[in-house]
């Protein structure tokens, strides 16, 4: 009798997570009551993977309430697979409150699950418990004759024929493990220094300084970080919020009703990066009302349109003046439905005159004024975008005021429904990212700017920062910062044209950001085989991979029969970690399709397999 069929999952976080819940969604309808051997490969534990792994410091925080966050499909969701429901993160809390369910979890994290609400900015291993309830609700799932393997290593290559069995080398064990197909769910990768990133640790390490390249800040070693002594950072998205958490709570300090009572153990951050502003607060109310019909000008005909002509596409020229009309059109539709006394036209008329006008024209501008009186009532996504571009302050003081000032004004803005115009043109950006995947890479500016704009940090930590600014801790650097290496002083240098002629001087560096997800300089030895194997990379260094069903392609554009890859160093991407419920993640989509996939080729294996026996 034949061995069952092989299926290698590599990773598994939330994505592998996801794929193997598919897996256990679809195997009755496509694979029967069959033999099937899954083996899941991670050096973490299963569920959660690196990012979310429970031995973490509570102090790390999600940037998504609890009711926005949820592992299951539900029928918003455009898949060919069942829908299979489940709870959000809020009220798999609520189910293990009541009784109904047990998670895997140390008492710390029992007691914050107990306390945690919908609007809760739950930590990241509470995250991790209701992740590994998931994976394993996913296995109690799967037909009985389907076994799980865990294999808490890692993957260093994946080889073999195009028309055979694949070869998983893992660390640690002579002989691979033989797959039928491998699907790689790898996460976030690491990464070898680029050039500039060379030449700054070199510099370092010739003076006696500290520079920390671009790195997951809860994996970064920030002992070195003296007390007291100033610390460049470039870098104000989440990854410098970790960074600041870890330097100030994490070292003693604590934060008292809007004051940071320090610990004397922190060093001074100043922090700048290309805009100069931290990320946008999360927006803190929930929405009301009728909601924009989305979408209405990137369309997944609009979609096929683009992928049907030739040529590679220009992000700025083809796709960016349809995405700002779209997001123009959820945020004046907000404000015309629920804010009409702000408005100097019949929605009717403007809605009609705003679809006849080409993106950014006179006349789309003139149509604007002319029914918006309020410039504050305006979506301006360019100056959004860059905040401080032509803004100088006359010294480092100066910014300092400005940019509490601008934080302030920020949250403010974020917690007040009056202003829910900015909710809209979050759900818009949502609804872009679902079609704008389906292109495939299109450069790195649109997921910045999607971060930045929808993926900030919760309220309560611009709070803190503002509390570490008035306390001296986190000093700002403004817009444009550059860094360049002293050799004759043995310092690291930051300015900004925000403050012409300031400098400010320092003996470490952090770099607070992730690495770019490029198999061209990936850390990762079994990315870096599979790229150079023969794999197909973008300009961005994206592994390219079939949109139908995610199979990887080579560099003639063919998918390969065995191997699948989803996640964020593919051009699948998508605009976070985990779904909002009933927005129709792509996220699950992607998931379905490379499971069914999967099965039914598995499935005619074996059926060729039986029949050759």
């Amino acid at each position: 009798m034949s061995a069952a069929p092989t299926l290698v999952v590599i990773g598994g976080g939330p994505r592998g997570t996801g794929v193997i819940e598919r897996i256990a969604a679809n195997a009755r309808e496509l694979y029967g009551d069959s033999p099937l051997d899954i083996h899941l490969v991670d050096p973490h534990p299963a569920g959660g993977g690196r990012i979310w792994r429970p031995d973490q410091s509570p102090l790390l925080w999600m940037n998504s309430m609890a009711e926005d966050v949820t592992m299951f499909t539900d029928d918003t969701v455009e898949l060919a697979g069942p829908v299979v429901d489940g709870p959000a993160l809020h009220a798999w809390a609520e189910d293990v409150r009541a009784g109904r369910v047990t998670p895997d979890a140390e008492p710390a994290v029992l007691a914050e699950i107990h306390g945690l609400t919908g609007q809760t900015f739950p930590s990241r291993r509470l995250q991790s418990a209701y992740l590994r309830w998931t994976y394993r609700r996913a296995l109690a799932a799967l037909p009985p004759t389907v076994t799980v393997r865990e294999h808490r290593t890692t993957a260093l290559a994946v080889t073999g024929p195009r028309g055979g069995r694949q070869r998983v080398r893992l660390k640690g064990r002579t002989e691979p493990l033989l797959a039928d197909l491998v699907v790689l769910t790898v996460g976030h990768l690491d990464a070898e220094p680029d050039p500039e990133q060379a030449e700054l640790s070199d510099f370092a390490a010739r003076h006696g300084l500290i520079h920390l390249p671009p790195d997951f800040t809860a994996d970064t070693d920030l002992s070195a970080l003296p007390a007291g002594e100033p610390v460049i950072v470039r870098g104000f998205g989440l990854a410098f919020v970790d960074l600041m958490v870890l330097l100030t709570e994490g070292r003693g300090g604590r934060h008292e009703n809007g004051v940071y009572v320090p610990s004397g153990q922190e060093p001074v951050l100043y922090v700048g990066s290309r805009r100069g502003v931290p990320y946008h607060s999360k927006i803190g109310y929930t929405w009301t009302g009728e909601r924009p019909p989305l979408p209405r000008y990137l369309t997944p005909e609009w979609a096929d349109g683009l992928l049907g002509r030739p040529g590679p596409l220009d992000f700025r020229r083809d796709v960016w003046p349809l995405v700002a009309k779209e997001l123009g059109h959820a945020h004046y539709h907000r404000l015309f439905t629920a804010h009409p006394e702000r408005t100097a036209l019949e929605f009717e008329v403007f809605e009609a005159k705003y679809a006849a006008a080409d993106p950014g024209s006179p006349e789309l501008d003139g149509l604007v004024a002319a029914a918006v009186p309020d410039p504050a009532d305006r979506l301006d996504l360019e100056a959004l975008d860059r905040p401080l571009d032509g803004v100088t302050y006359e010294s480092a003081e100066a910014l300092q005021d400005g940019l509490r000032a601008y934080i302030t004004a920020d949250l403010t803005r974020r917690h007040d429904p009056d202003h829910s115009t900015d909710l809209a043109v979050f759900v818009g950006l949502l609804s872009a990212y679902a079609q704008l995947v389906r292109l495939g890479d299109i450069g790195g500016w649109w997921h910045g700017f999607f971060s930045y704009l929808a993926s900030g940090p919760p309220g309560p930590r611009l709070e803190q920062l503002l509390a570490l600014s008035r306390a001296g801790i986190v000093r700002f650097l403004g817009a444009s910062v550059t860094v360049t290496a002293d050799e004759e002083r043995g310092l690291f240098r930051a300015s900004s044209p925000t403050v012409p002629g300031a400098r400010t001087e320092a003996r470490a560096l952090v770099e607070a950001r992730l690495p770019d997800p490029s198999l061209r300089h990936t850390a990762s030895p079994l990315l870096r085989a599979l790229y150079e194997g023969g794999a197909a990379v973008t300009d961005t260094g994206l592994l390219a991979v079939d949109p139908a069903d995610s199979r990887v392609l080579d560099r003639e554009g063919t998918p390969h029969p065995r191997r699948f890859a989803l996640g964020p160093f593919t051009t699948a991407r998508n605009s976070g970690a985990f779904t909002r419920p009933r927005t129709g993640g792509p996220a699950f989509r992607q998931n379905d399709d490379a499971a069914r996939a999967a099965l039914t080729f598995l499935r005619d294996l074996s059926c060729r397999d039986r029949l050759a026996s």
